[in-house]
């Protein structure tokens, strides 16, 4: 059950006619029962003030007018079967998953599930797939934080701005993706640095120790070796993409072709010009076959039409 001072703060706002205190508090519940355990009840109540505040504004989002654009929010639907990896990392995401839905139990023993989480690896990998389905799969909003973005237009107050976005964090439960975040974490002592960014990191570095919200938050970075060795510790998990095997090459091809793949496909030729690609890579050169077929009237993709696709992709690095 919530807390009294809760409680008590909740009638007061209510009182006050101060609707905004009245959301917030509540979320606060919500995320009190959260870590009860009482995932169900959390939920519930999430859903109720979202709906409420639908009423009311056409926000229903309660952070500043000016990070508009900056925090994109989005309800990923993707199934766990989109993201296709090696087997031990996919079992990373599922203890994540696991450990979030069992927090509860995890908690009477005094443990908490693992939330802060770091994603390295070559673009087109799937790390932003990862922080959509961690979402989908429980029930929660994902907002991206668009660092690049954060840094190139607030230069000077960008601290202030993280402030207002962890307040967030742990005000509207969720999950936050910090992309491109090499943007904010790289080493202090590189050579290019600035002062204004080395206290933008020792204040990112103070907001997540300081952060025990029930919110996940996932930062994804293209360029691990340029991360501040003082962030790894901050996370507490950090899993690394790669370009996908041949034998998950062929899952996704598969995956993605569906209905349109043709009962003779030379995979022994599409998995070799499939090399070297990323899961993006594949899954557009797919795409672009599909596309081929569709318009030249076709039924099924062949190996023609796929090799020719794969090509475009493996040209484009020559």
């Amino acid at each position: 059950m919530a807390t009294a001072e809760q409680l008590k703060a909740l009638i007061k706002s209510h009182f006050s006619n101060d609707r905004e205190r009245f959301y917030t508090i509540s979320l606060q519940m919500a995320a009190h029962e959260s870590k009860q355990g009482h995932l169900a009840l959390a939920r519930s109540i999430r859903d109720i003030i979202d709906k409420e505040r639908g009423k009311n504004t056409t926000n229903i989002i309660p952070f500043p007018g000016d990070l508009k654009g900056l925090v994109l929010p989005e309800e990923p639907d993707l199934p766990k079967s989109a993201l296709v990896m090696p087997a031990p990392l996919e079992t990373r995401i599922e203890r994540i998953i696991h450990e979030y839905r069992q927090q509860g139990k995890l908690k009477a023993y005094g443990l908490t599930h693992r939330r802060k989480i770091l994603l390295t690896g070559p673009p087109g990998t799937g790390k932003t797939m990862t922080a959509k389905i961690l979402a989908g799969q429980l029930g929660l909003k994902l907002f991206t934080i668009q660092v690049d973005r954060l840094v190139t237009k607030f230069m000077g107050e960008t601290s202030a701005k993280l402030r207002q976005i962890f307040d967030m964090i742990q005000n509207v439960h969720g999950v936050y993706l910090f992309d491109e975040f090499d943007a904010i974490g790289a080493e202090r002592t590189m050579d290019n640095d600035v002062g204004e960014m080395r206290r933008v990191l020792n204040a990112f570095l103070q907001f997540i120790e300081q952060d025990h919200s029930d919110s996940l938050i996932v930062a994804a970075t293209n360029n691990p070796g340029l991360l501040d060795q003082a962030l790894f510790r901050r996370f507490e998990d950090v899993l690394n993409y790669a370009f996908p095997e041949e034998k998950e090459r062929r899952i996704l091809i598969e995956n993605v072709l569906g209905t349109f793949i043709g009962s003779r496909i030379a995979w022994k030729t599409v998995l070799s010009l499939s090399n070297n690609l990323s899961h993006a890579e594949i899954d557009h050169a797919c795409r672009d076959a599909i596309k081929s077929v569709i318009l030249s009237e076709g039924k099924k993709v062949n190996t023609d039409s796929l090799t020719q696709a794969l090509k475009e992709r493996q040209d484009s690095y020559k």
